[in-house]
């Protein structure tokens, strides 16, 4: 496993982020990643080299359970070598029925949303704290100047931004640099190989500004493993997969995954599997974090050991510019459009 520098930060992590949003998340009443399910998983992380760990207040059923999860885990190692993010803005239901101040950006609900989330860490600071969404309610000037008072006050080292337009994100650096406030250093967007909607500039913004970008749902749901098939040349959402797969049982798969475009560059990503000798996923994966204009480090989610094992191989492909060119090429129609989503 290497390591790389996170941005304009001083912290240096993997090259793959492990993400538990599974971790305590029930799912139509199944539990998907129990506590002892979820320290295995992070013992293998750890062993497979990777020491960025991303969580969420809001992860886990009730809300917290991914971040005790990871706060029991912490306990037996040294704090110093894992560098761990959160995030903050949804109503967190810990104190039931959510009031007036628990959700969004403003001072009084980071604050108390902070705390909350250091004490189920069971650690004093955060490497990285990310505002979940985007504020409308919120002037950005209070929401970085509060961030700001948590970077000074030593209980987070670094400021993140996850889901956003790219207008918003440029407003909120330039509120920084002029309010003289800390600014975003790292993004989590959503970005895949197949993605069906434009991000590109949303990431010009990041290659500009030096912004490390961290991709969640970097294999669209699965989709980019491979283990779909299309079963109707007319219906990009016409898609049969293995049982218990997500494109099973969550209705928003077609939506964002099963494009017309998505089948295009996973046809481009299988090849490059086969000149490689890699998996799907891992061409996937290594798509993304050879981006050279940023630092871009995949966060990775696995439901076993095994499977994280597979996505971790990923760091040891190698892809050719041509290879690389064929997968970005795969999105585009002969006459230079991008093919849509349908």
């Amino acid at each position: 496993m290497e390591y790389r520098r996170l941005g304009r930060t001083g912290i240096r992590v993997s090259e793959l982020c492990f993400g538990t949003w599974r971790f305590g998340k029930e799912t139509g009443g199944v539990l998907e990643t129990d506590r002892a399910q979820a320290h295995e998983l992070l013992d293998t992380a750890w062993e497979q080299g990777i020491n960025f760990i991303d969580t969420a207040n809001v992860y886990g059923t009730p809300h917290g359970t991914s971040e005790e999860y990871v706060g029991e885990w912490l306990d037996d190692y040294d704090r110093e070598d894992v560098v761990v993010a959160s995030k903050v803005y949804f109503p967190f239901d810990g104190r039931g029925e959510p009031g007036p101040n628990d959700s969004g950006l403003g001072r009084k609900h980071v604050r108390a949303q902070i705390d909350g989330t250091l004490e189920r860490l069971g650690t004093d600071y955060l490497d990285l704290y990310y505002v979940h969404r985007w504020d409308d309610e919120t002037p950005i000037e209070e929401t970085m100047g509060v961030l700001t008072d948590l970077v000074r006050e030593g209980k987070v080292h670094s400021l993140g931004a996850s889901t956003m337009a790219a207008w918003q994100l440029t407003k909120a650096l330039w509120a920084s640099d002029a309010e003289g406030l800390e600014r975003f250093d790292v993004t989590q967007p959503l970005h895949h190989a197949g993605y069906y909607e434009d991000v590109a500039d949303y990431l010009e913004v990041c290659a500009d500004q030096d912004l490390a970008v961290c991709p969640y749902s970097p294999l669209a749901g699965g989709f980019l493993t491979g283990k779909y098939e299309r079963i109707d040349e007319d219906d990009p959402q016409a898609v049969e997969g293995p049982d218990g797969a997500r494109g099973s049982f969550d209705d928003f798969f077609g939506d964002w995954y099963a494009s017309e475009r998505g089948w295009k560059v996973l046809e481009a990503v299988r090849s490059v599997a086969e000149e490689v000798d890699a998996t799907p996923a891992q061409v996937s994966l290594r798509w993304l974090a050879d981006w050279e204009e940023f630092t871009c480090v995949p966060i990775v989610g696995a439901r076993t050991p095994d499977q994280l094992e597979e996505n971790v191989a990923a760091t040891e492909v190698d892809l050719s510019d041509e290879q690389w060119n064929r997968i970005m090429d795969a999105r585009y129609r002969p006459d230079g459009t991008r093919w849509g989503h349908g």
